[in-house]
């Protein structure tokens, strides 16, 4: 059934065109900066703290993005200083130009489990893929052609588009306040896409800040990676949103890293839980006989998946399976071409 049938509502159908801004609430501006990928934006926000701005998020450290930026400092934001930068988590799009705006003075709030993965990974720089991460993608069955091209192309660096960040910076803990823009915002942390995920709901009136925690139309992605091969995104996230379940209004403004802003949250929340379960059930179905990861697209995404969305494809199905081998639902046994084949218990 289409959003608007389910209680889902847009109130802003215009987007902020680039180096522009919306306003959204008193003191509260939406900006969307370009990404160079299919997913082809971020929205960050600005708040009016009165002789300064906080910023939520930043978008890729980039040519583009700082020029971006400067046009926006001198335009909608007005020449006054960005005086604190709130990241929700570590993705590159979400932490990429913290770094840059503390070099102008601003301090740097984000969780602490962001911050140690955005320093770390932002060292951890490889020209082709190390030996751990062709032995996940083997165990995850990656198409044989995809592997045997990705043995010598260089992989997703994070230093390629996050300004490494200098020491210092404020924890974001969960249940904590913050105040931003004229409100208090308690501070409740979600897992699943993000580890230690920051959302901000203010206790003053109906806005949510989301990052990707909680976005309309698109679920995001959880995926597992050779950092933690074992882990099991989806009972985060599947957890996360029955926790926030019990704090969600049909008039709360939800304002996410990506998209629109929307209300309706109660459904929206009720929606992503359904359609993970809705992809276990299939995917159990599709597990009466055995298969890799990279054979459980179609179960999963309904579709076949290849070319620059096959990795995200690959990594979320990874988790799934996961949770799955963790619940005791399915078995996994090695096949000959060494990767995992799962298989209903």
């Amino acid at each position: 059934m289409p959003d608007d049938q389910r209680g889902i509502r847009y109130p802003f159908q215009d987007l902020p065109a680039e180096g522009e801004a919306i306003t959204v609430a008193p003191d509260v501006l939406w900006m969307r900066l370009p990404l160079p990928m299919k997913l082809d934006h971020v929205n960050v926000y600005a708040l009016d703290d009165g002789d300064s701005w906080t910023v939520i998020d930043t978008g890729f450290a980039s040519k583009r993005g700082r020029a971006n930026w400067s046009t926006l400092l001198q335009g909608p934001l007005a020449g006054k200083p960005v005086g604190r930068v709130v990241v929700t988590h570590h993705h590159p799009d979400h932490v990429g130009l913290a770094a840059w705006f503390m070099d102008q003075g601003a301090s740097l709030a984000m969780p602490r489990t962001g911050w140690l993965m955005a320093r770390m990974l932002t060292l951890d720089v490889q020209e082709v893929p190390n030996a751990q991460a062709l032995h996940f993608y083997t165990r995850a069955g990656m198409d044989p052609a995809v592997l045997e091209s990705r043995k010598t192309e260089r992989p997703f660096n994070f230093a390629d588009c996050v300004a490494p960040l200098p020491l210092g910076y404020t924890r974001l803990v969960d249940g904590d306040t913050i105040t931003m823009g004229g409100r208090t915002w308690d501070i409740r942390m979600g897992d699943g896409h993000a580890p230690e995920h920051a959302t901000f709901w203010s206790q003053d009136d109906n806005l949510v800040i989301a990052g990707d925690q909680l976005l309309p139309s698109i679920s995001p992605n959880l995926g597992v990676y050779p950092t933690e091969p074992e882990a099991d995104p989806v009972t985060d996230w599947l957890t996360s949103c029955e926790k926030f379940q019990s704090v969600a209004q049909n008039d709360h403004l939800v304002l996410g890293g990506h998209k629109l802003p929307f209300t309706g949250l109660p459904t929206r929340l009720a929606q992503l839980i359904d359609n993970h379960h809705g992809a276990l059930k299939r995917l159990m179905e599709h597990l009466t006989e055995p298969h890799s990861a990279g054979e459980c697209f179609i179960p999963l995404f309904k579709r076949n998946i290849s070319g620059g969305e096959y990795g995200l494809a690959l990594v979320e199905a990874v988790a799934h399976l996961n949770h799955l081998h963790q619940a005791g639902l399915v078995t996994r046994q090695l096949r000959d071409d060494g990767a995992w084949a799962y298989q209903a218990a």
